[in-house]
């Protein structure tokens, strides 16, 4: 299973913005970002790099970027998603950002089971969840309205999810899903539409990209 095992904060420092790649730890005072928001390299503090244009090609790879880094995504995997996107009817923008809301690692996350997408992969990965009751292991499972997210009943009494029931709330759940915060147990009512998608990405852009 491939996957960045670098330093988050330095994927943040390049696109020059947070991207909230650690949970909590991006809302302190002593985040990375807030102290050297410049880009990494020996370049990135330099007036020149700062000033320099951005030239359309460079635009759309950096949105791109953007985006695999957001969702935990390598180029290839990705590249996959854009042609799924294609495949359906509608915008290939908002379709392809709609496949990455439903990665089952992304659902944990926006259910507030967990404080980044990472650690969402790493708890589907480690077999806490099931999805229309069977266990499964696999982040990058992409769900469909109806399908059912829970967790498991063994796993409901670790210590780490007796302390997330307090912690519920603290994320709004989007609209295509719905959550029992009691017994954990949450469904896929709809695809994600772009109003539903709270991300900074120009999708657009993307699109042009994969295009050229």
């Amino acid at each position: 299973m491939a996957r960045y095992i670098g330093p988050a904060c330095k994927l943040c420092r390049r696109e020059g913005m947070k991207l909230y790649l650690k949970g909590d730890k991006c809302y302190v005072d002593k985040c990375p970002f807030e102290r050297r928001s410049y880009p990494p390299g020996q370049h990135g503090k330099g007036a020149g790099f700062q000033r320099r244009k951005l030239s359309d090609y460079a635009m759309q790879l950096r949105e791109k970027q953007k985006a695999r880094r957001i969702y935990g995504v390598l180029e290839r995997q990705f590249r996959r998603y854009f042609r799924v996107a294609l495949r359906r009817p509608g915008m290939t923008g908002e379709n392809l950002l709609a496949v990455l809301e439903t990665r089952l690692d992304n659902v944990v996350y926006r259910l507030g089971l967990a404080d980044s997408r990472s650690q969402a992969r790493q708890l589907v990965s480690h077999g806490h969840f099931t999805v229309n009751g069977r266990k499964t292991d696999v982040p990058s499972l992409l769900v469909r309205p109806s399908d059912v997210v829970c967790v498991r009943p063994e796993s409901r009494r670790d210590k780490y999810f007796k302390e997330r029931r307090e912690l519920l709330g603290k994320r709004q759940v989007p609209a295509w899903l719905s959550f029992d915060e009691e017994t954990l147990d949450a469904r896929v009512l709809a695809f994600p539409t772009r109003p539903e998608i709270d991300v900074p990405i120009e999708e657009q852009l993307i699109v042009e990209f994969y295009s050229r």
